[in-house]
């Protein structure tokens, strides 16, 4: 197998308490990965997009740390051809730092393998929105025009004839540290590395929506709302997985990836009758709703600061001086169903780990949903 080197791009975060959340997390998530790639015999390269050197969390890792030229704003494509102008590998894998923290090591083993191949190729955790990724020859990179951000990567790789495909969705593949929300969902689940594990056991941060939600999802008589960027797959995948009915509303996909500048209709909704009817109309229908917000506040794709979005994940209403965000926020907190907040991972890879982490300490009924016939079976 040809060489093959491993970057995850570790982010700053500010100091808001969302943020630190979310630091926190990647950086233990951070730690599990890297473990893993040197069990695969890989020693993993850290990409910092600006200084996150200060910490004491690097001084123990066995990485190499790549230094970026520095530009603002962060282009991630720049940033990649530079790592691999320089280290010149074979094959590449990419990660965000808080992508890939559920991976087994078998999988982890099957993209080192692939990206080590003589042939052009890549795999995704997910084509359209791309959170880490297995590239070989690596070098042709140099000569594609890449995006500034990693979530369109696989539409620069196949639009320059990179043969691509995608890993079968499941939490392993498809869930991304990237919210606050996440980082409580994965708490409540028992998944992840060692390190991970052991900084999520301690933390202390209750959120009623998410205690509220997930008693929801082994209930049969309860009806769940699902609103934001889902995949018609991963709603596929979850719903024989729990007892409550869903609907949703699809919103918003592909937002990061081919921006569409057309209001949503859930936009819509917002703009005419304000956030607090939206939420009575929701009530009026639905036991609970799991909502990604990015969706329905983007302005022409264009977001405020992560410490924004966080405290309203967060529900830290006195934190949101976005008018916009503050009311819907408010909003969301004085419905009289439970609303979990969040981004696309809690209607992606925050689904899977629902579906699993609501059984902990019920009693599952062993067949929520009938198994379908087979007519040819009956024949044989």
């Amino acid at each position: 197998m040809r060489s093959v080197a491993a970057a995850i791009f570790h982010r700053p975060w500010g100091d808001s308490v969302g943020e630190r959340l979310v630091r926190d997390a990647r950086r233990a998530a951070t730690r599990d990965l890297a473990g893993a790639l040197q069990t695969a015999g890989i020693l993993p390269h850290l990409i910092l997009a600006s200084s996150d050197r200060d910490a004491e969390w690097l001084a123990d890792m066995e990485t190499n740390v790549f230094e970026s030229s520095d530009r603002a704003p962060f282009d991630f494509g720049q940033v990649l051809k530079e790592f691999v102008r320089e280290v010149d590998p074979a094959g590449l894998l990419y990660f965000g730092s808080g992508s890939g923290c559920l991976l087994r090591q078998e999988i982890l083993q099957a993209l080192v393998q692939f990206a080590g191949r003589d042939e052009p190729g890549a795999v995704f955790n997910n084509f359209y929105s791309c959170d880490f990724a297995a590239i070989a020859r690596a070098r042709a990179l140099l000569d594609i025009g890449l995006p500034e951000i990693d979530n369109p990567l696989g539409f620069a790789l196949a639009d320059a004839g990179v043969p691509c495909s995608a890993l079968e969705r499941s939490a392993e593949t498809q869930f991304d540290i990237d919210t606050p929300t996440d980082v409580l969902i994965l708490a409540a689940s028992e998944s992840g590395g060692p390190s991970l594990r052991r900084w999520l056991d301690a933390l202390d941060l209750p959120h009623p929506p998410l205690n509220e939600i997930l008693p929801l999802l082994t209930e049969r008589t309860a009806h769940l709302c699902l609103i934001g960027r889902v995949s018609p797959r991963t709603w596929a995948d979850i719903e024989p997985r729990i007892a409550c009915r869903t609907s949703g509303l699809i919103e918003g996909r592909g937002m990061r990836s081919q921006r569409n500048p057309k209001e949503t209709f859930v936009q819509r909704v917002l703009t005419e009758s304000g956030p607090a009817a939206l939420f009575e109309r929701l009530s009026s229908t639905y036991d609970g709703a799991i909502i990604d917000s990015r969706a329905l506040l983007a302005e022409a794709g264009r977001m405020p600061d992560a410490d924004v979005r966080f405290a309203s994940d967060l529900y830290r209403v006195e934190d949101i001086e976005n008018p916009a965000w503050r009311s819907f926020t408010e909003a969301a907190a004085d419905a009289p169903i439970p609303v979990l907040l969040g981004g696309h991972s809690i209607v992606s890879g925050g689904l899977y780990l629902l579906a699993e982490a609501c059984w902990k300490g019920r009693n599952r009924v062993r067949r929520l949903h009938p198994e379908p016939f087979d007519p040819d079976k009956e024949r044989s």
